[in-house]
């Protein structure tokens, strides 16, 4: 190994220097990210210690961004070393190699960031729905029960009264509408 790297000339024991080095910071964080416990280090705090995020969703300096451009960058220079002799056209090579890497892998996180379906569901898309009851609801509005219903591809489970007689569990209902934005009105089947 020793007569292998003394016969390289200084601008590939660079690249290899650059290359080892963030394979390395890129290969903990691929297991740091896989095993959950990616806390990407790339928020601002203020002066009393809270952090922000900032406005951009996507930020271009970050130290993941930083391992990605020199990753790309340096394996560029070493895969192409051998068939370009300009070293300054080489440089460019990579560097432009690394800023396509960056860019790869933000439009990848990006497109993986719009398949992101928010849990928030409008309770008042229920009305008209119809629902079963899972726990017994009673008459006239005593006391409430609960009914499952299937919103949005997901099943939810609400407090529901009605205004007609008690409704056992297992019984499908209509739901009337919705009372104070939590509470379902609903009626027998």
């Amino acid at each position: 190994m020793d007569i292998w790297w003394n016969s390289l000339d200084l601008f590939l024991k660079i690249m290899w220097g650059i290359a080892l080095v963030t394979s390395i910071i890129f290969i903990i964080q691929m297991i740091m990210t896989f095993a959950g416990m990616d806390a990407d280090g790339d928020i601002a705090g203020d002066a009393d210690g809270h952090g922000d995020a900032g406005s951009a969703p996507f930020q271009l300096f970050t130290f993941r961004n930083f391992i990605n451009f020199f990753l790309g960058f340096a394996w560029t220079g070493i895969a192409f070393y051998p068939t370009i002799g300009n070293r300054m056209l080489l440089a460019l090579l990579a560097a432009l190699m690394g800023l396509l890497l960056v860019a790869l892998v933000m439009g990848l996180f990006y497109a993986m960031s719009r398949t992101v379906q928010s849990g928030n569901i409008d309770i008042r898309e229920a009305a008209g729905l119809t629902a079963t009851v899972y726990i017994p609801i009673a008459a006239r509005r005593a006391r409430a029960g609960k009914v499952q219903l299937s919103i949005r591809q997901t099943v939810r489970e609400y407090d529901a009264m009605t205004d007609g007689e008690s409704i056992a569990t297992g019984r499908q209902v209509r739901i009337v509408e919705v009372m104070d934005g939590h509470i379902l009105l609903v009626e027998e089947i």
